[in-house]
């Protein structure tokens, strides 16, 4: 692999980027200085290594993103601005895609990949992956309503599996579901004759929003997710 090509796999930048690294000296092979982008090298075998830091090669990589509302979730898209935008450059984002989707409006916690068996393996029925939403809502909700919720509600020809509802605040509620339907909890709310007014996902499986900033991206292991 071409060194150039190493560094950009490990997140260290863009190639311009790591061109420069190289330049300054910063990098090393097997304890030897190297300045040339195009040194071939190998990544299994070889010792690379940044500012003394040993670098390790990633055949898959994981992000989560704190999604700002008024992006799609799509890789590309002719008239709308998609979560790819969002993230920073660098972000590796050859053959990065999301999983799954949050609204265009929908704020929160995204995953991105590249090792594609894993996103379709957590976008699968058969694997019951919580996803859990806070939502502010336009009128206040009671314990009958929270009940449905919890039951399953008809969002049009489709009855929600059982799901797990609590009240939050004033016009507050998290609810955790397992489908992945089409604007599934506005729906639901909906449902219930109420309104969904501001929407976040807080969690994804394992994965938790935490204390992520808004617009945030942050590399994480596979271990944080399965």
């Amino acid at each position: 692999m071409r060194l150039d090509k190493f560094l950009t796999e490990c997140g260290l930048g863009s190639r311009r980027e790591v061109k420069k690294l190289l330049d300054n000296g910063k990098i090393r092979v097997n304890d030897i200085i190297v300045k040339n982008p195009q040194a071939n090298i190998k990544e299994s075998i070889d010792k690379i290594e940044y500012d003394g830091n040993k670098l390790e090669y990633k055949e898959f990589r994981y992000y989560i993103m704190n999604k700002k509302g008024g992006y799609i979730t799509a890789t590309e898209d002719p008239k709308e601005k998609t979560v790819m935008e969002l993230l920073p450059e660098w972000v590796i984002k050859k053959d990065l895609a999301p999983v799954g989707r949050l609204d265009k409006d929908t704020e929160g916690l995204l995953l991105f990949t590249n090792d594609g068996k894993l996103g379709h393996s957590l976008l699968s029925p058969k694997k019951h992956v919580d996803k859990t939403y806070y939502a502010k809502l336009e009128k206040e909700i009671g314990e009958v309503e929270i009940k449905k919720l919890e039951e399953g509600v008809d969002i049009g020809g489709y009855i929600t599996q059982p799901a797990k509802a609590k009240i939050v605040g004033e016009k507050e509620i998290e609810l955790t579901i397992r489908e992945g339907k089409f604007h599934q909890v506005k729906k639901m709310l909906e449902a219930v004759n109420n309104k969904v007014v501001y929407l976040k996902r807080v969690t994804f499986g394992k994965l938790e929003l935490k204390d992520m900033e808004l617009g945030e991206v942050r590399e994480i292991n596979l271990e944080d997710i399965i």
